[in-house]
């Protein structure tokens, strides 16, 4: 019997979960970190859309890396109200280590 898409899903995150942890990462963390691999901070706003998530989940994401100094949190220039995330160098760095172990596990799950 085939798994139910939700389990399935479960799976290969977990999978990927597996593969990331030797660098401190989930998979929904490494998904942020490269959503944030731009020349332009992005709002939070996109980011929450681009990742499809609500704010506080991405918030929830979000916390750990800003306190391992891999992302930060700037206010706007236009408006005050609005917040930007963006990739700090130790996070473009932990990035770079990431893509291969992602693109490896990437290919086995294929």
């Amino acid at each position: 019997m085939p798994l139910p898409a939700f389990a399935a899903g479960g799976s290969v995150a977990r999978r990927f979960d597996a593969a990331m942890r030797p660098l401190g990462l989930t998979i929904g963390q490494f998904s942020l970190l490269m959503s944030l691999n731009r020349e332009t901070a992005p709002r939070i706003g996109s980011v929450s859309a681009l990742l499809a998530m609500d704010r506080t989940t991405l918030t929830a994401i979000f916390k750990p890396l800003e306190r391992r100094g891999l992302v930060k949190v700037s206010i706007d220039d236009a408006d005050k109200r609005t917040r930007r995330l963006k990739l700090t160098p130790a996070g473009r760095a932990l990035l770079v280590a990431a893509v291969p172990i992602w693109k490896h596990r990437h290919c086995i799950i294929e």
